[in-house]
C-alpha cells in the first residue's frame, strides 16, 4: 500500500519502483506514479511519445486528425502502460486542478518531474 505522505519520494507497488511525476496537456494539472526510469528522464519519454510515436507508429492513428493530432496526458500514460511498460503500470494519484504553468505545485509535489504538452 501506498501511503500519501510518500507523495514525492520513491514509491514501491507489486515490486515496481515508482516515482511520482506532474504533467499536463493544457489543462488540469495531474500527478501519476510512474516507473522511476521514466520519472528520471520525463522529457524524453515525453517528447518521444509526442513528436516520433504519435507520428510514426500505425496504433497512433486514432490520434492524427484532420493534419494534427488530439492527445492528452492519459494518452500518454495509455502509451507507456500499453506499449513501453506493460509489466509497469502507471496510475493516477491526484488531479491538482488548474495550476498555471508558472504557479506554485502544492508542497507535496514540488520535486517531482513535470512536464506540460
Amino acid at each position: 500500500m501506498i501511503e500519501s505522505k510518500q507523495r514525492n519520494e520513491e514509491l514501491e507497488r507489486d515490486g515496481t519502483l515508482l516515482k511520482n511525476i506532474v504533467i499536463s496537456a493544457d489543462g488540469d494539472r495531474m500527478v501519476y506514479s510512474v516507473p522511476n526510469i521514466v520519472a528520471d528522464h520525463l522529457e524524453e519519454y515525453c517528447l518521444e511519445f509526442c513528436d516520433i510515436w504519435l507520428h510514426t507508429s500505425p496504433h497512433a492513428k486514432k490520434y492524427r486528425i484532420h493534419g494534427g493530432l488530439c492527445y492528452c496526458e492519459t494518452d500518454f500514460i495509455d502509451y507507456l502502460n500499453t506499449w513501453i511498460f506493460p509489466q509497469e503500470q502507471s496510475f493516477l494519484v491526484e488531479n491538482l486542478g488548474w495550476i498555471e504553468l508558472d504557479g506554485s505545485l502544492p508542497e507535496e509535489y514540488r520535486d517531482c518531474p513535470t512536464f506540460n504538452f
